[in-house]
């Protein structure tokens, strides 16, 4: 038995490691190729294995392209939406926990049918109403839209529901009200869970694509996952330099999966508890 276990264990080492090699091969792909001249990727000779280190793909994409520009929207973008929707999440999912109001539940059921919503779905009203607010080419019609994340305002009720009566009520004999007990009592006990669905939510909205590309038309304010678009109509079929911008564009998210791997898992399985 104990033999019939250790081949089945190394089978599936086997197929997980092979998985992973598939996985990642594109990734090494696009470095190798990142790091060759354009002649040497379209020629016959290139190989598998990196047989030149040409940088000036990296030199054209820092310094030939809105790169920076890019990094910056990404970034005051990415920001603002994580901390706006936790904040609010956390207000929204105290408010349907431990207050009480009339169409709390009603509140809370469209909470929970908004995910019977695609986001495709809200595209044309959402460009109207950004339209009609003068927002078109600017962060406030990049981030309004994407402050509607009901898995956080689901996550977080679901913890303060959890949060024993007792303590409430010891908050409340003391003087402290509504505020003392979500900013002072109950944010420092889910400081974990806070984590994991900021850091979730700024990966989302980083690599968010669709609605940026299509709310931002002039390059200087463009996102990272579309100013990708643009190095491809600058410098036509140069696979060398999409590639490295494609890197250079993913590097933030893969540093901050590298050192938050923990939470981000835990931020996975949290959120795809919800769904399910």
């Amino acid at each position: 038995m104990t033999g019939q276990r250790r081949l089945e264990n190394l089978v599936l080492t086997c197929i997980t490691l092979l998985a992973g090699l598939i996985w990642m091969f594109p990734l090494y792909w696009a470095f190798v190729t990142s790091l060759r001249s354009e002649n040497r990727v379209v020629s016959d000779e290139a190989g598998l294995l990196p047989d030149e280190f040409n940088f000036s793909a990296y030199r054209d994409a820092l310094f030939d392209t809105s790169l920076m520009d890019w990094y910056v929207n990404s970034i005051g973008t990415s920001v603002i939406i994580t901390a706006v929707v936790l904040l609010t999440g956390m207000m929204c999912a105290y408010a349907l926990s431990q207050m009480q109001f009339p169409g709390r539940r009603l509140l809370y059921g469209i909470v929970l049918a908004s995910f019977m919503v695609p986001a495709q779905a809200l595209v044309v009203p959402q460009f109207v109403l950004m339209n009609d607010l003068n927002l078109i080419n600017k962060w406030g019609g990049i981030i309004l839209p994407q402050l509607i994340v009901p898995v956080v305002i689901i996550v977080y009720k679901q913890f303060f529901d959890a949060v024993p009566k007792e303590m409430k009520e010891a908050v409340v004999l003391d003087g402290g009200g509504d505020y003392t007990l979500l900013f002072k009592v109950y944010l420092p006990l889910n400081w974990g869970i806070t984590t994991a669905l900021g850091i979730i939510t700024f990966i989302m909205s980083w690599n968010a694509f669709l609605w940026p590309f299509l709310v931002i038309t002039t390059e200087n304010m463009m996102t990272i996952p579309v100013g990708i678009t643009q190095v491809n109509d600058a410098f036509g079929v140069a696979y060398a330099r999409i590639m490295s911008v494609a890197l250079l564009a993913a590097a933030p998210v893969v540093i901050a999966y590298l050192i938050f791997q923990k939470r981000v898992t835990e931020a996975v399985m949290i959120s795809s508890g919800v769904k399910g």
